[in-house]
């Protein structure tokens, strides 16, 4: 009777631990967000790393009015001739709302990998994804050459003629200017230098400032409430039935993802096997390296070239591809492709490295190891 007695308490008390956790980690981050605006990504109204809420006070203080909206059709009302529209990453726009915003009036700045770029930003061309990092200028453009080095990347662009291009990134620039029908356009590869988090970044307050703050009016084109009403295409037609989903707070979300995985960890802990873990002590320890050595004497002794010289290629195509911004499931040809481009090479020497005929000879194989090294470094050098 003790016996039994004893077990219960001791699951009793194992359930309310559990209770506990998972209240914990349900409350948990609501608390640790409740000063913050819903962490939303470039926001002027938060304050949390990803938003903006620092650069809008800095154009404030510079005298510029801020004015967030969340609508195509509220930007196209606040916008006029001394506006500047600001379009982020953060807004979810259609075609047909991203061409209301085209019409609005005033200058136009657009930043990050915002949609329908040929609409926005008529005559601009996105010449190919590019890492984002510290960059020179390089141009006379004024707002640029006063901020100096600034974090930019994400896309590069060619302008149309006339433009001004800063930035340099791969066969084009992060940043683009031009004029069209007496509107200033600007597009930027990448808005993460106006966030909280690295807007104290070498030049980058100075960039913001000077881009977001060329008129005496800023309309902040921000993530809606209702990704429905910017336009989004993924939002049904307007007045069609919305379902629960999408009528639930963000936050309820994450509180049912939490006890989601609370569940599945306590069905795996009650579903755990009876009785101690058995340790097996290993009678060998075999190194690593012994296993490579092993493999390799044993590809040399059958004359196996073709299956080396495959694995080689293999292992350096899968480290190459992270770093080419490429999947896991990306062929040799287009690793090859990506690393001739990313290392300034012909594509056919290194399409005939990554994919080409087996070594005749040992000599062969040890040098296809060696340009393979030579491939990997010249990759992350550049």
């Amino acid at each position: 009777m003790t016996a039994t007695t004893s077990g219960r308490a001791r699951q009793t008390a194992w359930v309310t631990l559990l209770v506990v956790l998972v209240l914990v980690t349900a409350v948990l981050p609501l608390l640790l967000t409740g000063g913050q605006s819903g962490g939303r990504t470039l926001d002027p109204a938060d304050t949390s790393l990803n938003g903006s809420g620092a650069l809008a006070r800095l154009l404030e203080a510079h005298g510029v009015e801020v004015v967030r909206v969340e609508t195509p059709g509220a930007a196209v009302a606040a916008a006029g001739p001394q506006t500047l529209l600001l379009v982020t990453e953060a807004s979810f726009l259609n075609r047909d709302a991203a061409r209301r915003i085209a019409e609005a009036p005033g200058d136009r700045l657009v930043a990050g990998s915002v949609p329908h770029l040929d609409v926005l930003a008529s005559g601009v061309r996105r010449q190919g994804p590019v890492r984002a990092r510290s960059r020179a200028p390089e141009c006379a453009l004024r707002e640029a050459a006063r901020a100096g080095d600034a974090f930019t990347g994400g896309m590069s662009f060619a302008g149309p003629p006339g433009a001004t291009g800063c930035y340099p990134a791969g066969d084009g620039h992060a940043l683009v200017r031009y004029t069209a029908d007496g509107h200033t356009v600007t597009v930027l590869g990448d808005a993460s230098f106006m966030t909280n988090l690295r807007l104290a970044e070498d030049g980058n307050a100075a960039l913001a400032l000077n881009l977001a703050g060329a008129q005496p009016k800023l309309v902040w084109l921000a993530e809606p409430d209702d990704p429905g009403e910017a336009g989004d295409p993924g939002a049904g037609a307007e007045g069609q039935a919305r379902s629960l989903g999408d009528l639930m707070p963000g936050g309820v979300r994450w509180a049912v993802l939490q006890l989601a995985v609370a569940v599945a960890l306590a069905a795996l802990w009650r579903g755990r096997r009876l009785g101690p873990v058995v340790v097996e002590r290993l009678p060998v320890v075999v190194r690593a390296a012994e296993t490579v050595e092993g493999r390799g004497r044993l590809y040399r002794s059958r004359r196996a070239r073709d299956r080396a010289a495959l694995a080689l290629r293999a292992a350096a195509a899968d480290r190459l591809a992270p770093r080419l911004g490429l999947p896991r499931t990306a062929t040799a040809e287009e690793v090859a492709v990506a690393a001739a481009a990313r290392a300034g090479l012909d594509p056919e020497p290194v399409l005939a490295l990554l994919c080409g005929p087996p070594p005749g000879d040992d000599t062969a194989l040890v040098a296809l190891a060696a340009h393979l090294d030579t491939l990997e470094r010249q990759v992350r050098d550049s």
